[in-house]
């Protein structure tokens, strides 16, 4: 089990976990501290809940004792049966339920039959709790464009210093219009993007002229590992101004900062090496963005 993740419902925390890259809901904490006796062993005697069973393993489980399991069904019902979890599982070869010990300890179904459990509880808690998995998934689904705007945040508020290193460093003695010094500020940003992205801002509008009419811009579409390396690159440069190393030596440091720290972000998580062409696409980050 990995990735352990919890949801609440009816003031219960409810854990859910990985396993083979399914989810399966801790049924052990949907009836924490609840009256009446041994939930999940009751509901796994009832004939309809063994049937129910033996139909997902059925479509799921290409390793699933079918003989062991009629013999379960016929049983199931009579006042002398009784099924547990580990029963289930070592008798039939079972992989919708799971028992386990230790961290993350209880008994744990695929989500599948822990909504039926739900619907046991109560038709209440079945609705709850299939509220409360959705909108789990769509917060995890979300995540990679949540950070992708957090890093493009950093990468902004990192600009701004960026910007006043060039106006106190670059113009101390010189008077520029305004519109001439935010030229000078596109060159600092242009030294970057040639650093990081091997094209100007410009060259990118050119290339791109329907995203750039929207107002987008080449930095909308990095990666996440890009827009972290622009961000220590305008830390960096800043310092680099500061000490008055002037432009082409600044512009050798930063292009071997970037295949340096690039390399190894992107070899630690593909996943962030990705480029965003729209909310719900993305590209390696070999391929050039049209």
């Amino acid at each position: 089990m990995t990735s352990k993740s919890q949801i609440e419902v009816e003031n219960k925390l409810i854990s859910i976990v990985k396993q083979d890259e399914q989810d399966y809901i801790c049924l052990t904490d949907m009836v924490r501290n609840e009256e009446g006796g041994d939930h999940i062993r009751n509901w796994m005697r009832n004939r309809n809940t063994v049937e129910f069973f033996g139909l997902w393993e059925t479509l799921n489980n290409p390793n699933f004792k079918h003989v062991e399991f009629d013999t379960f069904r016929k049983q199931a019902g009579l006042n002398s049966f009784n099924l547990t979890p580990k029963k289930w599982i070592e008798t039939t070869n079972a992989i919708g339920i799971i028992s386990k010990s230790g961290r993350y300890g209880g008994t744990y179904a695929h989500k599948d039959l822990a909504f039926e459990f739900g619907s046991w509880i109560s038709p209440m808690f079945k609705l709850l709790l299939i509220k409360e998995y959705q909108r789990l998934k769509e917060v995890e689904s979300n995540q990679y464009n949540l950070e992708w705007n957090v890093k493009r945040i950093l990468t902004k508020t990192n600009y701004q210093i960026h910007s006043e290193a060039v106006k106190d460093c670059i113009l101390p003695e010189r008077n520029y219009d305004k519109d001439k010094e935010w030229l000078l500020y596109a060159e600092e940003a242009d030294l970057l993007n040639v650093a990081l992205f091997k094209c100007t801002a410009k060259d990118w509008r050119d290339a791109n002229t329907v995203k750039a009419k929207k107002g987008l811009n080449i930095r909308d579409f990095a990666s996440i590992n890009e827009l972290v390396v622009l961000s220590n690159l305008e830390s960096i440069n800043s310092i680099l101004i500061r000490n008055q190393f002037d432009k082409s030596e600044r512009f050798r440091q930063l292009r071997d900062t970037v295949q340096i720290q690039l390399k190894s972000l992107d070899n630690q998580d593909f996943m962030k090496a990705l480029k965003k062409v729209s909310d719900d696409i993305y590209i390696e980050n070999k391929k050039r963005l049209k």
